[in-house]
């Protein structure tokens, strides 16, 4: 049946998502480790002001947490495929939770505190690569799509509650805050040690290389493979839009406030209220539009979605509203969790199996990079111009780069021959890899509605 006589079927239910035990575990060990990540993140902030009464260290504690995407973060997702996903996820935790531990010993100089975190940090992306290349094992079609847009929202609601009860922990009592911490992380670990079954290696000990080699075949399979590159290039635009408001919103508040009195009650509201609609837009766009929407009908929305992300806040320009600049942002929120989990699930759709996990390293080093990347350029350009300009005109030029990548995106026959192509190397080794397992990738076509054999999604 060809896909113009195909009758569309409707989004796969919560119900059938949540009804896959190892996703259960995996899906609850990862809001255990989200909410880790981000009471660290507030807490050694805290921790370090509180030590040294220096804001400048205080950031450097907190940019710490990005530094390992940043200097070799594909080449610790290769690792991933090295090893079995399960071993790789729970050595991350349990790394991470005694470093935690020992971060919250009392009076420990700063330095020591940092280079601690950043052991901490390094964890990351070999644990979320082996969780990406894992997820597509576990649901298939379009139930991966709407886990994918249940987990990434659930980040989003981690990444808010992280920070809120991080913060406010960590001021009475930094320790207690940390040991909660590494409570998280003991409680992921044994979520997945006993609720995800034992898979090989992706990677054959006979396929291996050297590290460098593997993690550059990651880049030239994304950047070399059309239809890779064209949802590498969509993806990596739309990060460079809604970060901005949440990096701006201190700045974006004060002028808000009397210049007389910047510590006005106020202000510390208008920042809250900016910094949380991103992530709020998020969450009610993952939700509504991988839930609410056909499969098909999502694949259709990529692209006016990908305009409305900086087209939401091209209104800047005139100036607005505290809350009128949070409805901004979250509609820019939303918009982005429309396209960015379909656009990750056809990612990995027309991925090898053996290239998930360094790909995964590829995508998310990338989004690192320009979200910090367009909030350090429009702070330089807003310390010499007004925000409202800088953040209207920055949009406008994002829509007209998103109508140009929009305009070359791909079609329906060329994801669904590529994801054909990605699913037989897969079966039989192709590209050096070796061969998958079938009974442990379930296909189901509901999220492409083709009747093209399918390999997974999974999240970037």
């Amino acid at each position: 049946m060809s896909d113009a006589t195909r009758t569309p079927e409707g989004p796969a239910t919560f119900r059938e998502v949540f009804a896959q035990p190892e996703f259960r575990a995996l899906y609850t060990a990862n809001a255990f480790s989200w909410l880790g990540d981000y009471l660290a993140r507030a807490a050694v902030t805290v921790l370090v002001f509180q030590e040294t009464e220096s804001v400048a260290l205080s950031a450097a504690a907190f940019a710490v947490s990005f530094l390992p995407w940043l200097v070799g973060g594909p080449l610790l997702a290769a690792l991933a495929e090295r090893h079995p996903y399960r071993t790789v996820m729970v050595i991350c935790d349990l790394t991470r939770m005694v470093l935690i531990g020992l971060i919250a010993i009392p009076d420990l100089p700063v330095p020591v505190i940092l280079i601690l975190l950043f052991g901490v940090t390094l964890a990351n992306p070999p644990s979320q690569a082996a969780r990406s290349a894992l997820l597509p094992m576990l649901l298939s079609g379009d139930r991966l799509v709407v886990g994918l847009a249940v987990s990434t929202s659930t980040g989003q609601a981690a990444q808010i509650v992280g920070y809120v009860i991080g913060a406010s922990a960590a001021t009475l009592n930094p320790t207690t805050a940390l040991l909660v911490n590494t409570a998280t992380f003991a409680l992921s670990a044994a979520l997945i040690r006993f609720g995800v079954r034992h898979r090989p290696a992706a990677m054959a000990v006979e396929h291996r290389t050297h590290l460098l080699h593997e993690t550059a075949e990651g880049f030239r399979l994304v950047f070399g493979t059309p239809v890779l590159r064209s949802i590498a290039v969509i993806v990596f635009a739309s990060m460079l839009f809604a970060i901005v408001p949440e990096g701006l919103a201190a700045g974006w508040a004060s002028e808000f406030t009397s210049a007389s009195d910047p510590d006005h009650p106020g202000r510390g509201l208008i920042q809250a209220m900016i910094m949380i609609a991103s992530p709020l837009g998020f969450i009610l766009g993952g939700l509504t539009i991988g839930r609410g929407l056909r499969p098909d009908l999502r694949r259709t929305l990529i692209r006016p979605f990908a305009v409305l992300a900086p087209l939401a806040l091209v209104p800047a320009l005139l100036s607005p509203t505290p809350p009128l600049i949070a409805l901004m942002a979250l509609v820019s929120g939303f918009a982005v969790a429309g396209l960015l989990p379909v656009a990750n699930g056809l990612f990995v759709q027309a991925l090898p199996a053996g290239f998930r996990a360094r790909a995964f390293g590829v995508m998310s080093s990338g989004m690192q990079v320009l979200q910090g990347g367009a909030v350090l350029v429009t702070g330089v350009l807003a310390s010499r111009f007004e925000i409202p300009v800088v953040v209207g005109l920055w949009s406008l030029g994002g829509v007209l780069l998103m109508l140009f990548v929009s305009a070359r995106w791909p079609s329906a026959a060329q994801f669904n021959s590529a994801i054909a192509d990605a699913a037989t190397q897969s079966r039989t080794g192709g590209q050096g890899q070796p061969a998958r397992h079938p009974a442990e990738e379930p296909v189901d076509d509901r999220a492409t509605g083709s009747t093209s054999p399918q390999s997974g999604v999974s999240t970037l």
